[in-house]
Order: C-alpha cells, then sequence, then structure tokens
C-alpha cells in the first residue's frame, strides 16, 4: 500500500489509456484532409465516401481523448499537489496554451467536418478539416514541449525551490524536444496508417471490394511504407540525443552493467538488479558501441556509473524491444502489402489476415516507446529538480487503490466499447459498399412549396 508506487501506477494507468486517443486524432485529422483535398481535385465521390466513414472515427476518437484526459488534471491536485507547486510556473502555462490554441480550434470546427458537407461551401469544409488537422499538431507540440522539458529541463531558474521561467524559448524547445516531437508524430502517422489498413483489410475479408475501401487501403499502405524507414532514422537520432542527455536511461535500455567499449548489443535477456547481469543473454558483439558510437570500442555508460540512481533495468530493456520488434514487423508487413496492392494491384488473403491484427500494433508501439521513456526518467519526476517521492501528496494508500482498481474497470470497459464500435462502423461501411453520390441540397426556402 506504498501511496508513492501506487499513485505512479494509477497515474500510469491513466495517461497510458488517454495516449491511445490522440495518437490516434493527431494523424488521422491530415489523413482526413488527404481524402477531402484528393475529392477537391478529382470529384470522385469515393473519396468522400472513405472521409465520411473515417471522420466518424475521428470523433469518437477526439471524444475519448477528452473525457480520459480530464481524470489526469485532477490528479495533478489529488495525488501529485508537488508537482505544480514546484514547477506549476512551466507547466501551467504550457498546459494553458495548449487549451486554447489546440483543443478549441478542434471542438470548433469538429463539427463542420461532421454535419456541414452539404451545409457549407466546399472551401468551408476543407478549411474546418484543415483547422482541426492542424489543431491536433498544435495540441502535440504543447504537451510534447512540456513532456521534453520534464525531461530534459532548461531556460528556468530556481527560487525559494520553485521554478521560475527566464527564457521560453529555451524551454519550449528543449535538448530533446525535436526529436521527441518529431518520433511522436511519425509514431501518430504510423498508427494510423495500420488502423486504417487493419479496418479495411477487415472490410475486404467481409467482402467489400468499393473503391472507397481500395483508396483508404493503398494509403494507408502506402503511408506506411514511407513512414517506418523513417522513424527508424528518427529513432535513432533520439537514441543519441538520449545517451548526451540522459544516460542512464539508455545504460538500462541496454541492460549494460559495467562501463566500457565493445560493449555487445544485447537483443535477448533477463537483467537481474539484485546480481546485476544478464541471465539466458543473446547478444551481437560490440553491436551496442557500433550503434551508440559509431566504432567498435566506443565507451558506453553502463549502470555501475549510477549506483543507485538510475531507472529500473527490465521494464526499460523489454519495453525498449517490444517497441523495435513491432516497428520491425510494421516495416515487413507495410512494404510486402505496397508490393501487392501497387505492383500487382491485388491483397492477397493472408496478407489481409495478418494485416487486422496489426490495426492496433501502433498502441504498442506507442505505449512501450512510452513507458521506456517516463520509466527511464526514475527516481525524478523532473530531471535534476524534482524528485518523484517528493511531489506525491498525503493520500492514503488505500485510497489510491481503491479509486486504482475502479479506473481500471472503467477504462476496461470503454476500451471494450470503442473497439466494439470499430468494427461495427468497419463491417457496416463493408456492407453498404459505395452508394451513390446524393445531390447537393438546396436551400430550405427553395426546396419549400409555393404558397397560395
Amino acid at each position: 500500500m506504498d501511496p508513492v508506487l501506487l499513485s505512479r501506477i494509477q497515474f500510469g494507468a491513466n495517461i497510458s489509456f488517454h495516449i491511445l486517443f490522440p495518437t490516434i486524432t493527431i494523424a488521422l485529422g491530415w489523413v482526413l484532409l488527404f481524402f477531402k483535398l484528393r475529392y477537391n481535385a478529382t470529384r470522385d465521390y469515393a473519396w468522400m465516401h472513405a472521409y465520411f466513414t473515417w471522420v466518424k472515427v475521428f470523433a469518437l476518437t477526439f471524444a475519448m481523448g477528452v473525457v480520459t484526459g480530464v481524470t489526469m488534471s485532477f490528479q495533478f491536485g489529488t495525488n501529485w499537489p508537488g508537482y505544480m507547486e514546484t514547477v506549476g510556473n512551466i507547466a501551467g502555462p504550457l498546459l494553458a496554451y495548449e487549451i486554447l490554441t489546440a483543443f478549441f480550434l478542434e471542438a470548433a470546427f469538429l463539427g463542420i467536418m461532421l454535419f456541414g458537407f452539404r451545409r457549407v461551401s466546399n472551401r468551408v469544409h476543407t478549411l474546418a478539416t484543415v483547422l482541426v488537422a492542424g489543431g491536433t499538431t498544435a495540441s502535440a507540440f504543447w504537451i510534447l514541449a512540456l513532456n521534453s522539458w520534464m525531461q530534459t529541463p532548461a531556460g528556468f531558474e530556481m527560487r525559494d525551490g520553485v521554478a521560475h521561467a527566464v527564457d521560453w524559448w529555451a524551454i519550449i524547445f528543449n535538448p530533446s524536444f525535436p526529436y521527441r516531437l518529431t518520433h511522436m508524430l511519425l509514431a501518430s502517422g504510423l498508427t494510423v496508417s495500420f488502423l486504417i489498413a487493419g479496418l479495411s483489410s477487415l472490410r475486404y475479408l467481409a467482402g467489400d471490394r468499393s473503391e472507397s475501401m481500395w483508396k483508404a487501403l493503398r494509403t494507408a499502405v502506402g503511408v506506411a511504407a514511407v513512414l517506418i524507414p523513417v522513424q527508424i532514422f528518427v529513432g535513432d537520432q533520439h537514441g543519441l540525443n538520449t545517451l548526451e542527455h540522459q544516460p542512464a536511461k539508455i545504460a538500462a535500455m541496454e541492460a549494460n552493467w559495467k562501463t566500457g567499449g565493445n560493449v555487445p548489443l544485447v537483443l535477448f535477456a533477463w537483467p537481474d538488479e539484485a546480481t546485476r547481469e544478464n541471465h539466458f543473454e543473446i547478444a551481437i558483439p560490440n553491436g551496442a558501441s557500433l550503434i551508440l558510437r559509431h566504432h567498435a570500442e566506443g565507451v558506453v555508460p553502463g549502470l555501475d556509473q549510477f549506483e543507485g540512481k538510475h531507472p529500473p533495468v527490465l521494464p526499460l530493456f523489454w519495453g525498449f524491444r517490444i517497441m523495435v520488434g513491432t516497428g520491425v514487423l510494421m516495416l515487413v508487413l507495410s512494404w510486402s502489402a505496397a508490393f501487392f496492392l501497387y505492383r500487382r494491384n491485388r491483397l492477397p488473403q493472408l496478407l489481409a489476415y495478418a494485416l487486422v491484427p496489426m490495426a492496433v500494433s501502433g498502441w504498442v508501439a506507442t505505449l512501450a516507446g512510452w513507458y521506456v521513456t517516463e520509466i527511464g526518467r526514475q527516481p525524478w519526476l523532473v530531471t535534476g529538480v524534482l524528485l518523484t517521492a517528493d511531489a506525491v501528496g498525503p493520500v492514503a494508500g488505500g485510497h489510491v487503490a481503491l479509486t486504482l482498481v475502479l479506473y481500471l474497470a472503467l477504462y476496461a470497459a470503454l476500451m471494450a466499447a470503442y473497439l466494439g464500435v470499430l468494427v461495427h462502423l468497419a463491417l457496416k461501411a463493408a456492407k453498404q459498399g459505395d452508394p451513390e453520390p446524393r445531390p447537393a441540397v438546396e436551400s430550405r426556402a427553395m426546396s419549400q412549396p409555393a404558397k397560395g
């Protein structure tokens, strides 16, 4: 009943559930804009049918993100009052900027995307899609600015134990922010690509051969095939940045217990912090030195440099490998599907079956990477500024445990309902196919019969 551990688990559960939904909306807004622009250019109504199908998913996902985000703001005051007391001068404005510049923009124009296609001009409908897509990216910008600052704080000074901003430019564009923002935006693009590809494959297996299904599927597979190599490169650069600013995190990710050169790349092992060794290790000689230092004798920091002050090794080691393994699977499947769809103009049934469960692969990779990032900061809540144990509130462990159980039960029900609705929308779209486009609705005055 340790309140610190339980509060960490509770906040981790809340943010894990919440992050699933912004990860979709950030990129899905831009995919919807692509569908709309293709319709504007070709007047092929299949593009708008794809738009109508996926804007429903966007609206549902946006609503889920809003609801799950509210619970996190409560916890700043209940479970983690020390956080806002110490760094509220920086965290508060960044969170406010996110609400003012992004959330209101998304909420205000989403209704036009959903219901305005035949009620406003085509230009206004397209503009609404642009603003919503831009709002999702602006939201990611501010949230990741704050999260990156917590990892690599800059542009502030401490006065009487409280952080005060002295350079907002340095705070926002802190050393890890460009890498973290790019990595997250690409992760969102891959999450959405595989979500669309997976649900489109489900439609295909249900017998749907409509043009809107093919267009959505080809778009998703093409985007995934392009983004995954870029993500691998950006991930490597992000790792080098982490090595420079958070070496303890890298040492834990690699399960490297001793500083030195010729460090192997551990592919599989069971790290044991009690004995400070790896059991059942399978490794590539000099691999870690080559990747992190670009030569075989490169010195890689070990956990021996951070006795008692390094993050837990096991979750970082396996979280990183789950993320990388999922990325490799994404690479293989996206390139295979792209070959058949763009060169052979068909989708083998076996590949369709493989793509269906990959609909949630982006979530798996995102959560694994998020755990590596957040657990890798321990024992700090804000690196070098605020320890996690110093920020927790005076809430009894039993109370935290009770609310944790309630949260988990609620989240399980919401997740089942959300996934059920996605499958229902996919199968409903498969059954309907591509309906004939309806003519634009005339003004109400013209549609009414003449009087007298």
